[in-house]
């Protein structure tokens, strides 16, 4: 059986704990994964204080030329890394090479990093006085990284952090470890020193070791609410800089006037592609008005039903499975509890195969209705093929339900009315709004991050945001006397009194 080790300086030790990795398409266990311990992380970080200092004091654009030729790496290898990708996600191979091109972009940003680390500097402040600042990297970042994003989250995170001058060590989901290994490999290839970015497999233990480890001055996580909470609260205990991005239960508004063929065209692909696990799915659409909510559900239902269902690398696919047999469980009984609370199960995936692939985690497309913002299944994030439509009497109520929700991560509205647009995204109390546009990812000049317990934290990911995190400012306020050597026109710091 494949195994799949740390990527380290050194000797990893051997493993005490393993963990399965699914394929997701056929259910059967195709590699094991080794679970790390606070002493391998230990190893890690030793590695990273060795190299980080000669790192940072290259100069910018001979870091640059990494990033760059990391670029042309990733992109020589894309087929190879999605379908890698694929084969333990399950995620089909258009949306793992989305996966991919995504944090590359984060990366190209990176290869610009001689601009952004400009500092600022200001001429005659005093007599005779200039003050300038500079950014300077934190030493060493640690990243903890989700499933359902293994190439593009973990680029996000390593790919600002290095470029501004810090050693990075990166903790990936267990469920599948591949694709961040091979990136780390790749950016060895690509003249990164070794042991600058580094790759420590585990679970609880090892995140709990990354919180607590005292030479790790920043990290950075995406994953569910819960754990984006503790992390949160346990790093920033520990006087660490940390932003933790949780769960979502993302809106679509659905005015009167939208354009509602473009509108399901959208939902098919916000709602289901990827099985509907992305933190920025559009798993809730908010039709605004009874007559809009019908003929919105008319059109709905035929193109729900057209959803071709597929094995990972199916390229006529429009998704593939979950991840693993206990989130196909966790799925489906979210859709029972939605059945149970009242909502009307409209279409319906449960019990969902695929001929000869019955042991794939297969969730059919699910279509709930006459969902309230009363019911569980609303509250929660389920983080799979599933989407619920609760109907909104008028605009007012529009606004008010994704406002209200604990999750604040993206909206959407979907209206010809600029006016109406521009209320809503003044208004709504969401970190990230689309006009017409069903997933709003800002680009990756831009920044990444929700509101409420979708974003613990003050500093957002990736573009000028990303690398205000990764690094601290320092600043410089110089005078240069003139003087015969007889210290007249000495320099003398002012005291108080």
């Amino acid at each position: 059986m494949r195994q799949v080790d740390h990527f380290i300086v050194g000797d990893s030790p051997a493993p005490s704990r393993k963990h399965q990795i699914w394929n997701p398409s056929t259910g059967e266990v195709q590699a094991e994964v080794a679970l790390g311990d606070a002493a391998l992380l230990d190893q890690a970080v030793a590695n990273a204080k060795r190299v980080q200092p000669e790192w940072a004091a290259t100069n910018p654009q001979k870091r640059a030329r990494v990033m760059f030729k990391f670029k042309e790496l990733i992109e020589a290898n894309m087929q190879s890394l999605a379908e890698l990708l694929s084969s333990e996600h399950g995620k089909v191979i258009d949306d793992a090479k989305g996966d991919v091109q995504r944090g590359l972009e984060v990366i190209e940003y990176a290869c610009g990093i001689p601009q952004v680390l400009k500092g600022e500097y200001t001429q005659g402040a005093g007599p005779g006085i200039d003050v300038y600042s500079t950014r300077q990297p934190l030493g060493i970042g640690a990243g903890i990284t989700p499933f359902n994003f293994p190439a593009m989250i973990p680029m996000w995170m390593f790919g600002m952090a290095c470029a501004a001058g810090n050693a990075f060590i990166l903790k990936p989901s267990e469920r599948d470890p591949s694709v961040p290994v091979r990136l780390a490999e790749l950016f060895l290839e690509a003249g990164a020193p070794e042991g600058l970015l580094q790759v420590v497999h585990g679970d609880k233990e090892m995140v709990d070791a990354i919180i607590e480890h005292p030479d790790i001055p920043a990290i950075s996580f995406v994953g569910s609410s819960d754990i984006a909470q503790y992390i949160y609260s346990r790093g920033t205990a520990n006087a660490k800089r940390v932003q933790a991005f949780g769960g979502a239960k993302n809106h679509g508004i659905v005015m009167p006037d939208a354009d509602l063929d473009q509108v399901v065209n959208d939902l098919s692909g916000a709602a289901f592609g990827s099985a509907g696990e992305r933190c920025m799915a559009l798993p809730v659409v908010v039709p605004v008005g009874e007559d809009t909510a019908e003929r919105l559900r008319e059109k709905l239902i035929p193109a729900i039903n057209a959803l071709r269902v597929g094995v990972s690398n199916d390229p006529d696919a429009h998704y593939g499975p979950v991840v693993t047999p206990e989130h196909k469980a966790r799925v489906e009984q979210w859709i029972t509890t939605a059945e149970d609370e009242g909502g009307e199960i409209v279409v319906d995936g449960r019990g969902f195969t695929l001929q000869g692939h019955e042991n794939g985690f297969f969730v059919g497309p699910t279509l709930i209705d006459r969902v309230t913002p009363d019911m569980k299944s609303y509250q929660e994030e389920i983080f799979g093929p599933v989407l619920q439509i609760v109907r909104a009497k008028d605009f007012e109520e529009a606004v008010r339900l994704p406002s209200e929700h604990q999750y604040g991560n993206g909206v959407a509205i979907f209206t010809r009315n600029g006016h109406a647009a521009r209320e809503f995204a003044s208004r709504v109390n969401v970190g990230m709004v689309g006009v017409n546009v069903p997933i709003p990812v800002p680009v990756s000049y831009h920044s990444f991050g929700g509101w409420k317990r979708s974003g613990f934290g003050d500093i957002d990911q990736y573009g000028t945001e990303g690398l205000k995190f990764w690094t601290k400012v320092k600043k410089i306020t110089q005078r240069w006397p003139d003087g015969g050597g007889d210290g007249s026109n000495a320099f003398v710091i002012p005291t108080m009194g």
